[in-house]
């Protein structure tokens, strides 16, 4: 009689931290922290900022003295989560304002693993400029490419927000190694445009993020934040939250609210994604051969 072969199982809980943020960075430094720890006690191993976390979205408009909330890398934000991870034994994904040199900024993401060492940084690769979303005046594109890092818990590779949009940097992330993307997200509906488009908005970036957990067989979290802001007046950007994980096949696991402050955990299993790549082996029939125009800005 046939049986069966029995899968290993490679479990790992992750933590994605919802909440709004204020005026005051070391206000909202302390609640992000105050969260991370709450989701370390509870069992998460892995846990994600959102998006620029230590302030609100200042974005929003072209104003030089927003550069103050810069910081270096490593510098205080990464040293009180580095102890954090250290104590706790868990791997810890936080979105920073990088000051690099002076006039040089980044959106930036600091990788730190369960022993509290820094295993390195993701500098946002796309960055956006739409209304409210004046990202180019303060950010210099990433220079470090698409990464992976072994984790104590897993292999996970980080990309920021806009980077979300774009299927190449979701399959260059993977085919390092990922097995969990992980976004820091800072999304929300202009509040006039939100009747008429707000559905559709958030249900495009909600299944563009799928789409990559289904084409590279991996997991995928998206970490946003929540609340009305108006740092410079206005109508303001209201942030959708629905901080979520999906699964190998694209699957919503888990997924949290509109407009409330949480940690969402969600257990996976790493073991899965030998499983899913074997029944759905887009990684093997690429054809690596007939894909040199993929680098071109249009092919006419």
């Amino acid at each position: 009689m046939s049986r069966r072969p029995v899968l290993s199982r490679r479990a790992v809980t992750l933590g994605l931290l919802q909440h709004a943020c204020t005026a005051d960075p070391a206000e909202n430094l302390a609640t992000t922290l105050a969260a991370a720890k709450r989701a370390a006690q509870d069992g998460a191993q892995i846990i994600c900022t959102q998006e620029l976390f230590r302030s609100q979205y200042f974005c929003q408009s072209e104003d030089h003295k927003y550069f103050q909330l810069a910081e270096p890398i490593p510098g205080p934000s990464t040293r009180a989560f580095q102890k954090l991870a250290r104590q706790h034994g868990v791997v810890i994904v936080a979105s920073l304002f990088e000051k690099r040199a002076e006039g040089l900024y980044h959106n930036t993401a600091a990788i730190i693993d369960a022993d509290g060492s820094l295993l390195g940084i993701y500098r946002k690769m796309h960055i956006p400029d739409d209304p409210l979303f004046y990202e180019k005046f303060y950010f210099t594109p990433g220079d470090l490419g698409f990464r992976a890092w072994t984790t104590r818990f897993g292999r996970i590779g980080v990309l920021i927000c806009w980077d979300q949009w774009y299927p190449e940097g979701a399959r260059l992330t993977a085919l390092r190694g990922a097995e969990i993307l992980v976004y820091p997200t800072a999304i929300g509906w202009h509040p006039k445009e939100k009747a008429e488009y707000g559905t559709h908005q958030q249900l495009a970036w909600e299944t563009i993020q799928r789409s990559h957990a289904v084409a590279n067989g991996c997991y995928v979290a998206a970490v946003n934040r929540i609340g009305l802001e108006k740092p410079v007046g206005g109508d303001g950007l209201e942030f959708w939250g629905q901080s979520f994980v999906a699964g190998t096949s694209g699957q919503i696991l888990e997924k949290a609210s509109v407009d409330r402050a949480e940690n969402l955990l969600v257990p996976l299993d790493l073991a899965k994604l030998d499983v899913t790549r074997t029944h759905w082996p887009f990684l093997r029939d690429r054809r690596i051969d007939a894909y040199g125009d993929i680098t071109r800005r249009f092919v006419d």
